[in-house]
């Protein structure tokens, strides 16, 4: 049976339509001391894919639950899948004595399943941190089918070096266009994120910042202010984890970004296309 997380509910539902599996429905509940209760009353069969998007630390906890709920009720075979891995950007200790959490979460994870399936994480090399076996997919080229089409001399830019692979798979899905990316450094004592605007010309052009998620949309908003500068004709953001925490999305529209698009591994109003195909074909 597919078994959904709670914020994996409509991607789960999509996920049985798609691989023609009977679907479960869990019951979430909270007890008064706050602790959280994810069941799974109506499971059958031998074999569960638990589908959870650890958005949270209430949602890695339920899905540590699912996994043991489907075990309790007999699934001798159990697969995660997990469109968003929480914690994933936190992928080495960057200061002396800070935990590697991407590892600590992967290890506990591992605990409760036989097979991982991984979307886009922040860094493929997380997968390393499991102790069964992982799919790693990347769902970064289906953010080019709810683009408009007819772009005008399409530049799909990335916020910096590492995510030129997802501009560069989002423009060859489209069909043609120029990738580029911007100079990005991070200051880890202070946070604070500067963006230098790449050499490519963009007056006249529509432009597509693609990244694989965002969360403040503090950096990309940096990159839209850069790129008004040019007078480009649109800029469109597209990301496969939508985040877009607290006032990301009006801080987005505030920059002048006219559409942003995102995949359902975390389910928002901007999710214009779904990874259960992909994961369908990994299952």
């Amino acid at each position: 049976m597919i078994v959904p997380g709670s914020a994996s509910q409509a991607l789960a539902a999509a996920l049985a339509e798609e691989t023609g599996r009977p679907l479960a429905t869990p019951e979430f509940d909270r007890f008064a001391d706050g602790e959280l209760c994810a069941a799974v009353p109506d499971f059958s069969g031998d074999g569960a894919v638990v589908v959870a998007a650890t958005d949270s630390t209430d949602a890695f906890v339920e899905l540590l639950q699912l996994q043991d709920a489907v075990r309790e009720a007999g699934a001798d075979e159990v697969t995660t899948v997990l469109p968003y891995m929480g914690y994933a950007r936190q992928d080495r200790a960057f200061e002396p004595g800070e935990p590697v959490s991407a590892r600590a979460v992967a290890r506990a994870v591992s605990t409760g399943t036989d097979r991982v399936v991984l979307v886009t994480p922040h860094e493929p090399d997380v997968a390393e941190f499991f102790d069964v076996p992982v799919d790693v997919l990347d769902a970064s080229a289906l953010l080019a089918e709810p683009l408009p089409a007819g772009l005008t001399d399409p530049l799909f830019l990335a916020p910096d070096a590492s995510a030129e692979r997802f501009a560069t798979a989002v423009r060859d899905a489209y069909g043609g266009g120029e990738t580029d990316f911007f100079e990005k450094e991070r200051d880890y004592d202070t946070g604070e994120v500067t963006v230098t605007p790449s050499d490519a010309g963009v007056a006249g052009r529509d432009v597509v910042i693609v990244d694989d998620i965002v969360a403040t949309g503090s950096t990309m908003s940096e990159a839209v202010a850069a790129l008004h500068e040019r007078d480009p004709a649109a800029v469109y953001a597209a990301c496969v984890h939508g985040m877009l925490a607290g006032s990301a999305r009006t801080r987005l529209a505030a920059a002048g970004v006219r559409e942003v698009v995102a995949t359902d591994t975390l389910e928002r109003a901007e999710s214009a296309v779904s990874v259960a195909p992909l994961v369908a074909d990994a299952l």
